[in-house]
């Protein structure tokens, strides 16, 4: 079992722009859907995706905000995290992780009608790395 730091895993996610988010749906299946972290290169425990109000994600995140990362690189390198997440409809907190890519999705950017923010603060990180393999409790 390697001995990784929060840096080192923040460092290997670095270039990782998509994973796949599930949540616990209203029947209690899993649904995962790729989502874009706007290379957030500071990982700090905390992960930022932007998507639309009346989502199942968010129905989905409101009635049970456990939730689940995974990223992945080719056949050597995979990422789980698990975290709660919290939907927020601030103009303010949404303006912090903002970056101009998601106006392709989001045409009036920030003032786009029905716009939300999740935030996932991780708990816990497991990762492996061809043999490297390990957990991050947070």
């Amino acid at each position: 079992m390697a001995d990784k730091t929060l840096k080192d895993v923040s460092e290997i996610m670095k270039d990782r722009d998509i994973c796949m988010l599930t949540t616990t749906t209203s029947n209690g299946m899993l649904a995962s859907r790729p989502m874009s972290n706007n290379r957030q290169v500071e990982y700090d425990g905390d992960s930022y995706f932007f998507t639309w109000e009346g989502s199942r994600m968010v129905a989905d995140i409101e009635m049970d905000n456990g939730v689940n990362l995974g990223f992945q690189q080719g056949y050597g390198l995979f990422i789980s995290i698990t975290g709660t997440a919290e939907v927020t409809r601030s103009r303010e907190k949404m303006e912090e992780h903002w970056v101009e890519d998601l106006d392709k999705w989001f045409e009036e950017g920030l003032d786009t009608p029905g716009l939300a923010m999740i935030t996932v603060a991780a708990k816990q990180i497991k990762y492996w790395q061809g043999e490297d393999e390990g957990e991050i409790r947070l």
